[in-house]
């Protein structure tokens, strides 16, 4: 679907808050229903998977359905010489999931009868979260960018789902993964908020872990020209019906 940037910042902010807001809401509710943390992060991890898969189903032939300035930034950085986002439309794509972050953290605490407008007051500090922080959105910058690489976006809706409901389990800092997510829920003192003061390192961890995942996206699939040759090598020899004319429009299409 080809949307003016207008359009496409207002579905980057509205996926957004809706995301921030089933991440916040979800935790609130578990809060109030049990007190084992061990169910209250299973399910924050399950509707928050669940969520996320609805909305890049939903959004994704509108805006890409990014949600994640880090997903933004990869998906210019990758594409900078072959059509991607320009630097005007990344920093309209951030400004709107930022807006959106907040937006969504703030909607959950007022759905819940919550405080609102009150900052978080769990503290998320340590090198160990930060590191958890870092991984976290490696595996999630190689995931997106890798089934690009391969020709699987299909599928994003479904392995991006999966992933981040593991890595909520499988880090230490609960995989915030996403700058925009993480400013926002500093504006929620609940069971998903962070600190203000430890949004910084946060984000800092995070900028890290998209480069390392960029560093393996080329190491593990090569340059943008060699995965597109290696795409047509595949298509060529999978379809043993007239294999020049294929070869001939793959060649012209890289």
């Amino acid at each position: 679907m080809d949307a003016s940037l207008g359009r496409r910042a207002g579905v980057e902010f509205v996926g957004t808050l809706a995301l921030v807001a089933v991440v916040v809401g979800s935790g609130i509710q578990a809060v109030r229903l049990t007190p084992d943390i061990g169910v209250e992060l299973l399910v924050n991890a399950l509707v928050t998977a669940f969520g996320l898969g609805v909305l890049i189903t939903l959004l994704g032939p509108v805006s890409g359905a990014h949600l994640n300035p880090v997903v933004t930034l990869a998906s210019w950085w990758t594409g900078r010489r072959e059509g991607g986002p320009r630097p005007v439309e990344v920093g309209v794509y951030a400004l709107a999931q930022t807006a959106g972050a907040v937006g969504g953290a703030l909607l959950a605490d007022a759905m819940f009868g919550g405080p609102t407008l009150r900052f978080s007051r769990q503290p998320h500090d340590g090198w160990h979260l930060w590191l958890g922080e870092a991984v976290a959105t490696a595996g999630l910058v190689l995931l997106v960018v890798g089934l690009g690489r391969i020709g699987r976006e299909a599928l994003a809706p479904v392995l991006v789902a999966a992933y981040i409901g593991a890595a909520i389990w499988f880090t230490s800092s609960g995989s915030f993964a996403n700058p925009a997510a993480t400013v926002g829920r500093a504006f929620t003192d609940s069971f998903t908020g962070i600190a203000p003061a430890s949004v910084p390192p946060f984000v800092a961890a995070q900028a890290v872990g998209a480069v390392a995942g960029l560093v393996l996206v080329t190491l593990l699939f090569g340059r943008v020209t060699e995965a597109a040759g290696r795409r047509s090598r595949v298509a060529i020899d999978a379809d043993p019906c007239c294999p020049a004319p294929r070869a001939a429009a793959d060649n012209q299409a890289v």
